[in-house]
């Protein structure tokens, strides 16, 4: 099953960042995000990428052409013109990378993607969040319900501390980051069957998350997987700081593989 990467927007949420690369390229400890996406994937056994490019896609190319120069020790003869790769390190990856155009929007970058996916059902996230989402129990989920589109649902942590306060206005307990109003959101990491694919109209303007989910959900061939474990998107700076310092005191939950 392919694994097809949403890496083509304009992050302008944290532009301090996106100005000189593409969101997927923003690193935590000093891989991009999309490296770490991929991993998870890979822990599991799916190896097959398709990454959707868009806003400086060129950046993603440049990396994935050149994987052995950021990832291996290398000898570069320069008298012969020769480079010898010291010791392999690259993953057992397969990557297409696809341009879905500038200024495309989520449905179109996927509509684009059927051209390499064809007739077989394939899973489907955003370039920019990390979780330890069990990917097994995500597909035999998915194939359990019988449904054309299986997406996971979190609930995000509140933006502001919260208090437990009794009659008197004694504070019972202070919880820094609790848990939102419990609503459960879109975390990515669908799993479809291709014929999703007859939900998107060929229009570049179209948004997944609009007309395509919400027609799905109306026939009721939309049904989500609820992930109660870690997930986090890279929305800011601050979100970077914070993947950062989970990563950097080993305490990342997303790093599931060895």
């Amino acid at each position: 099953m392919k694994v097809v990467l949403l890496a083509g927007g304009f992050g302008t949420r944290i532009s301090e960042e996106t100005d000189i690369r593409p969101k997927p390229m923003v690193e935590i400890g000093g891989k991009p995000i999309l490296w770490h996406i991929m991993k998870i994937y890979s822990h599991y056994g799916y190896n097959d990428f398709v990454v959707l490019l868009g806003y400086k896609g060129y950046y993603i190319k440049e990396y994935f052409a050149n994987y052995f120069l950021h990832q291996s020790d290398i000898t570069i003869d320069l008298q012969n013109n020769r480079m010898e790769v010291l010791n392999n390190s690259s993953e057992p990856w397969r990557v297409t990378l696809l341009d879905t155009g500038l200024n495309t929007m989520t449905g179109g970058r996927v509509k684009q993607a059927q051209r390499v996916i064809g007739n077989e059902a394939f899973m489907l996230t955003y370039g920019d969040g990390v979780g330890d989402i069990d990917i097994d129990e995500l597909v035999s989920f998915h194939k359990k319900n019988k449904k054309l589109v299986t997406m996971t649902s979190t609930q995000p942590e509140g933006r502001f501390g919260a208090l437990d306060i009794d009659e008197n206005n004694l504070v019972k307990v202070f919880k820094e980051k609790p848990r939102g109003d419990g609503s459960w959101i879109n975390a990515g990491f669908f799993v479809c069957q291709p014929e999703v694919f007859d939900y998107i109209p060929d229009n570049n303007s179209i948004m997944f998350e609009k007309e395509p989910l919400e027609h799905l959900a109306r026939d009721r061939e939309l049904i989500t997987f609820k992930h109660r474990g870690f997930w986090k998107p890279m929305d800011s700076l601050k979100d970077k700081k914070d993947l950062n310092t989970l990563w950097d005191n080993n305490l990342a939950p997303w790093k599931i593989w060895s």
